[in-house]
């Protein structure tokens, strides 16, 4: 268990900072969590990808997401419905 200083300092155990690849002079968040605190180490626990990587990356996602915005643009099948959706603007403005 560690214990606050006068300075309202923490040491941060060995054990967790192996884990969490906390090093001296890292920055880490404090962060409320209803009844406890959380600390966050402030660098990823992930390394970095490469400016090559995540480029390759974005370029993966825009795909991706013009594939939905194709999808999404499509004129839905009316198909089994039994009314289209003309249908069902007539039926709002007479109403």
């Amino acid at each position: 268990m560690a214990r606050v200083t006068s300075k309202l300092q923490v040491t941060v155990p060995k054990a967790i900072a192996d884990r969490y690849r906390i090093a001296p002079g890292q920055e880490i968040e404090w962060l409320p969590a209803g009844d406890a605190i959380r600390v966050v180490p402030h660098a990823s626990l992930e390394p970095r990808a490469d400016a090559s990587r995540r480029l390759d990356l974005f370029d993966r996602a825009t795909e991706r997401q013009r594939a939905r915005d194709v999808i999404r643009h499509r004129e839905p099948s009316t198909a089994g419905r039994g009314w289209t959706r003309e249908e069902l603007y007539r039926r709002d403005s007479a109403g």
